[in-house]
């Protein structure tokens, strides 16, 4: 992020524009207003440690980089308890590396965009949600939200694999005390977590005594196939580990209709993340992405989604030059993810012990992971023969 542009002091008015900007709705904004008056917001957003994070978590990511760029105080929840009880999707002999995973991945992440990871914290819910004062706390919930109320507030978010289980209800009622935990005045999530936000509104001050928290919501990012981007999907998401080569042939097969803007994951990613990136690293806090357009000898300069999407319907701004666009923004954005991931052997075998085999992994990582593997293997074979009895052990760092 431009130290310039970080210099540059906001008016609270610019504060609340940066805070809600491209997201899809916000409840209670009238909580973001009247702190903003006294104080910095504060504010977090969670992400259950399941499958591996993809291209989509640009979209929070850049959203943390515009609440610092706004002044916030934030916090990253890795919601490792959520992630095993949400349908086993974190079996739980996969918690502890799957956490430590998504440490180093999330953190690698935010780096990428610019931020500064000494302005915001990072929690494992683990960390207080098994305190006897969070468990006592979810039993005074449990009487006062039905178990109606409850199951349908996470209907979005727990998948559903028959008829609903206990866990689907003991999951919103613990992000609703998240809120109170973590000391926060907003939560940031997806859309898709509109229930359960209603759900805290509707009930965490009448039940618990607790303040009401505002709650905004980013749209969901279209996946490349079509739907929503998933971690179970393969074919809809782009690996934050993927190679340049993978990232290239994933975008030029992506669903991106000529003339049509609903539903394109191509331009959804330009205007969640590549137009909000630019207007995060430019001096002057102005968005740009320049783009030689059909028919054209000269760039032309884009400042706004609007400006890009009447390009984009006017068949100026064609599929593959939207997929170009996309292609060399991934490529940037992930590099020093993946050049991260690469000089850390720890973080490789986190990976592996996370999620199962090499063959789980991104690709390329797969043979990586099993030749630094080997090779360790080796160098132990060869300290235990010079007579040390010290062993090199692959642990999982906080």
């Amino acid at each position: 992020m431009a130290t310039s542009a970080m210099e540059r002091k906001l008016t609270n008015e610019e504060k609340y524009d940066l805070i809600v900007s491209n997201t899809q709705e916000v409840m209670r904004p009238d909580i973001i207003r009247e702190i903003l008056l006294v104080r910095p917001l504060e504010v977090f957003w969670g992400t259950a440690t399941t499958g591996r994070p993809h291209a989509a978590y640009f979209v929070p990511a850049i959203k943390i980089a515009q609440f610092l760029r706004a002044g916030c105080k934030v916090k990253v929840l890795l919601a490792d308890l959520h992630g095993f009880l949400d349908a086993d999707k974190a079996p739980e002999s996969t918690l502890e590396n799957r956490a430590v995973y998504y440490e180093r991945v999330i953190g690698a992440l935010l780096r990428s965009v610019g931020v500064d990871l000494c302005n915001l914290q990072i929690v494992r819910g683990s960390s207080y949600q098994l305190t006897p004062a969070f468990s006592r706390d979810l039993l005074r919930l449990s009487k006062r939200v039905s178990v109606h109320d409850a199951v349908k507030a996470s209907s979005e978010i727990v998948k559903s694999t028959g008829d609903p289980v206990m866990a689907d209800g003991i999951y919103p009622m613990m992000q609703l005390l998240d809120e109170e935990y973590l000391g926060v005045d907003a939560e940031f999530g997806g859309i898709d977590q509109r229930k359960t936000f209603a759900l805290a509104n509707d009930t965490i001050t009448k039940a618990m005594g607790f303040k009401t928290r505002a709650h905004l919501m980013n749209p969901m990012v279209p996946g490349l196939s079509g739907g929503k981007m998933s971690s179970s999907i393969p074919n809809s998401k782009v690996d934050l580990l993927d190679e340049p080569a993978t990232i290239k042939k994933k975008i030029a097969k992506a669903v991106c209709a000529p003339r049509e803007v609903e539903g394109n994951g191509i331009l959804a990613f330009i205007q969640h993340v590549l137009l909000p990136y630019s207007q995060l690293q430019s001096p002057d806090g102005k968005a740009t992405i320049s783009v030689v357009l059909k028919d054209k000898t000269e760039a032309s300069i884009f400042t706004s989604f609007a400006s890009v999407k009447e390009a984009y319907e006017a068949d100026q701004l064609t599929p593959q030059l939207a997929k170009t666009l996309v292609t060399e923004g991934l490529i940037k954005l992930t590099t020093s993810i993946r050049e991260e991931f690469e000089a850390d052997l720890d973080w490789q075998h986190i990976a592996e012990a996370a999620y199962n085999s090499p063959g789980n992994l991104p690709t390329g990582m797969g043979q990586q992971a099993k030749d630094a593997k080997k090779k360790q293997k080796t160098k132990q074979t060869d300290t235990n023969e010079e007579g040390s009895l010290t062993k090199l052990q692959y642990g999982v760092r906080r």
